[in-house]
């Protein structure tokens, strides 16, 4: 049999089976001079994940920096729950800002910088997480 010919289905076997870790990012909110931006975060993977570090930036319509944060959203701390597998969790990124909020046009910007799952494994981030965006 010609290997070349089960190249396709290898490939497409090796796409279905990656398992993931979902985020799925809301729209940001304003709240005075608040900004809110919603993560959902699923977790697909056959193992638990320890912990999670999101780095997350706020920018106006022209593109101008309004703030930015970076947090451990799973995990990262003594007596902070892990993410079982098939279970999914919310976490909501609060920045302030330092003047008033002239526009409600914002868009966030998300990555994921840090991936640990069960017993200390490093995952890398770019291979394992598929972000979206909610629908407004």
């Amino acid at each position: 049999m010609n290997p070349l010919k089960l190249l396709p289905l290898l490939i497409c076997c090796a796409l279905t089976a990656q398992a993931q870790l979902a985020v799925t990012v809301s729209p940001a909110k304003i709240a005075g001079q608040r900004v809110i931006v919603p993560l959902a975060i699923t977790n697909h993977l056959p193992q638990s994940v320890t912990s999670v570090r999101v780095m997350c930036a706020v920018l106006d319509e022209r593109g101008k920096l309004i703030g930015q944060t970076a947090r451990w959203i799973v995990g990262g701390a003594q007596g902070r729950p892990q993410l079982p597998p098939a279970a999914g969790t919310t976490y909501n990124f609060v920045l302030t800002s330092p003047q008033p909020l002239t526009s409600t046009n914002l868009s966030s910007h998300i990555i994921v910088s840090r991936v640990v799952l069960d017993h200390d494994q490093i995952a890398d981030p770019k291979r394992i997480v598929n972000m979206t965006s909610a629908a407004k």
